[in-house]
């Protein structure tokens, strides 16, 4: 296994009284994407905040390369790209001078950058805008655009901040293209999502966070696995015996019983499936495999954290 070019252990922060994010371990190799996920307020943001040093942690260290950030700071920064959730892209500027421009700022500074804008500009299907203003560009091209830019110094560590909010499918699948083409090219990619489908697809390994604390780790079928457990019930509204089953699993131990739209989602193991089956033989139910949806719901609706 290739040594991690990001490497994060015991990150704590604190704003106040809270806690935002709470001994926090995490490393990224080369030519991998790490999935950081949680329910809004989990750490998330703060977390890829100290990580790219936009803020210090209150305890822990951050290592790039073997190297402590806090020791080698410019060296590290040079490293690193950054694609947040906002368009920063300067409008009075051509798409090709927002490439140019932003790589100007980097020391030492970018061999050959016209031609590795050129690249770039081709690269993500850019390059027939390379004279207008981003003004043109549609949400998935600006996308495109800050992604490029944001690995225009070529760096080896990339933190993408949920890259395909508000796009729509055809544009997030453009991106989970140039991410693939990416991790390909042997960058670390730090990517954080709300959307569970591109989580799974994407990642090759997940953390998932609540309350700023890690809950989960691992290749994306074993966090589910580990979490949720064998199968997931959906009980419909109508069903007669939906609340006796309900309180029958909750009796199990099944800690995490869900409602949505008035459907009963409750994760089971396969013994208390077929023990479900044989008490409630007349119960109408489905059967699915977990999904990250599921994990989801569970951390947003649960307080405190996983054992």
């Amino acid at each position: 296994m290739t040594t991690a070019i990001l490497e994060a252990r015991g990150l704590t922060k604190s704003y106040g009284d809270r806690v935002a994010v709470d001994h926090l371990d995490l490393s990224c190799r080369g030519g991998t994407v790490l999935g950081l996920l949680g329910p809004n307020g989990a750490g998330k943001t703060t977390t890829l905040r100290m990580l790219y040093g936009f803020v210090p942690p209150d305890e822990g260290s951050i290592r790039y390369a073997g190297k402590r950030f806090d020791e080698n700071r410019e060296e590290a920064k040079r490293s690193i790209g950054v694609c947040t959730q906002e368009d920063s892209l300067d409008y009075d500027f051509t798409v090709a001078q927002n490439l140019l421009i932003y790589a100007s700022y980097f020391r030492p500074r970018v061999d050959d950058l016209e031609g590795r804008v050129a690249e770039l500009l081709d690269r993500f299907d850019l390059a027939s805008y390379a004279d207008a203003s981003p003004h043109v560009l549609s949400g998935g091209f600006v996308r495109r655009l800050l992604i490029a830019r944001s690995i225009v110094h070529r760096p080896s560590v990339l933190f993408l901040d949920e890259p395909t909010t508000g796009l729509d499918p055809s544009a997030r699948l453009d991106v989970w293209e140039l991410i693939d083409s990416m991790r390909a090219d042997g960058l670390a990619i730090v990517l954080t999502t709300h959307y569970m489908d591109e989580a799974e697809r994407v990642s090759d390994e997940l953390l998932v966070i609540h309350e700023g604390r890690s809950v989960a780790h691992g290749e994306p079928h074993r966090v589910i696995d580990t979490v949720l457990g064998d199968h997931v019930i959906i009980v419909p509204r109508g069903e007669p015996a939906r609340e006796e089953i309900a309180a029958w699993l909750k009796a199990r131990g099944a800690e995490q019983v869900a409602t949505v739209l008035g459907e009963l989602r409750v994760p089971v193991s396969k013994e208390d499936l077929a023990e479900l089956t044989t008490r409630f033989t007349n119960a109408v139910w489905q059967v699915r495999p977990p999904n990250l949806d599921d994990l989801f719901i569970a951390l947003a609706r649960r307080n405190g954290r996983f054992e």
